[in-house]
């Protein structure tokens, strides 16, 4: 499914080499101010061009080409594309029939019965996340005081990041990382118990940010090796603040008025130049495939913006669903 969200949704659409990738907003307030400039500084911290991205340079300048009128959104759909416009699409040519280990083109041949568009991973590109920035964008305004900030803490299973990208750089091979997430400002009272917890919906979009592989929040995996005394968050105010945050501003499912931290793992990405085993779909016997073309040694570095603009679009759909946004936006 390309859909997320109950009251504010957001629909992704493209390929990463087909003609253009975007996103549509069904659900948003009228009277917000957006244009395409309001976009560009969390477009302008996603692209690529640092030691450690891909070579492939797009000029990724949105286009809004639904749902706003004198510079603010009209409460209609809202629709903003990204032309394709830098694509090599011969270097993907082999991998319909000889898939990259760890990447969804053996998947997607399979479910979509080889009409997939393979080219620099068609729909399972991370080009796709362009829609989730800037949709971002438009979620942070309304989600206004509530701030959301994501960081790169570790690449490589180490903190000195730009080491571990030039060593990896060295080797001609791929890292991933992990990346903190806090949203500060809070409400108490966004989400519900089970399946509409605030858990459950931020790590839906996370694990639909392509390469994300495992998530935390406050104290995490910890939590197992801590005592129940030791874990608590002891009470320090009637409006719920606490002495620690081994929750990580979430009990119940409910947001407890506290930072809400949580962070992500984000596996190598798959292409990489080292000679790798797979398997010859047409002649069912394995073969050594090197990867070749444009690819990212660290995608890591590109995500941090991307998970602040997917726990930003999962917070304003819970502000709407606990009625704390207007129908009308009013700025504050």
């Amino acid at each position: 499914m390309n859909t997320f969200g109950n009251f504010l949704r957001f629909s992704i659409f493209g390929e990463s080499h087909g003609r253009s990738v975007g996103i549509v907003i069904g659900g948003s307030p009228a009277g917000v101010p957006l244009c395409e400039d309001d976009l560009l500084a969390d477009l302008n911290r996603r692209q690529s061009g640092k030691t450690g991205t891909t070579p492939r340079k797009e000029a990724d300048l949105p286009k809004i080409i639904s749902g706003t009128y004198n510079g603010k959104t009209t409460g209609a759909p809202i629709t903003v594309l990204f032309e394709n416009t830098d694509t090599r699409s011969k270097d993907y040519s082999r991998f319909t029939e000889v898939p990259r280990p760890g990447h969804a083109d053996f998947t997607a041949s399979i479910k979509y019965g080889g009409h997939s568009d393979f080219r620099g991973g068609g729909h399972f590109s991370g080009r796709l996340t362009l829609g989730l920035v800037s949709a971002g964008v438009l979620a942070k305004k309304l989600i206004s005081p509530m701030l959301v900030s994501a960081v790169l803490v570790e690449a490589g299973g180490d903190t000195d990041i730009e080491a571990a990208v030039e060593k990896a750089v060295e080797e001609e091979d791929s890292i991933g990382g992990i990346i903190e997430c806090t949203a500060t400002r809070v409400p108490v009272g966004l989400g519900e118990p089970f399946f509409g917890s605030v858990e459950s919906q931020i790590a839906q979009m996370a694990f639909s940010i392509p390469a994300i592989k495992g998530i935390e929040f406050g104290a995490g995996f910890n939590a197992a090796k801590m005592t129940g005394s030791r874990h608590n968050d002891n009470f320090i105010s009637v409006q719920g603040q606490t002495e620690t945050n081994h929750a990580g501003g979430i009990n119940g499912g409910i947001s407890n008025g506290n930072d809400i931290v949580f962070r992500v793992a984000v596996k190598p990405t798959s292409s990489t130049s080292r000679p790798q085993e797979t398997i010859n779909m047409k002649t069912g016997k394995q073969t050594v495939l090197k990867v070749e073309g444009r690819h990212d040694t660290c995608i890591a570095l590109r995500v941090p913006v991307v998970l602040e603009a997917a726990t930003a679009m999962v917070l304003a759909d819970l502000s709407m669903a606990a009625q704390g946004i207007e129908r009308i936006f009013a700025e504050t």
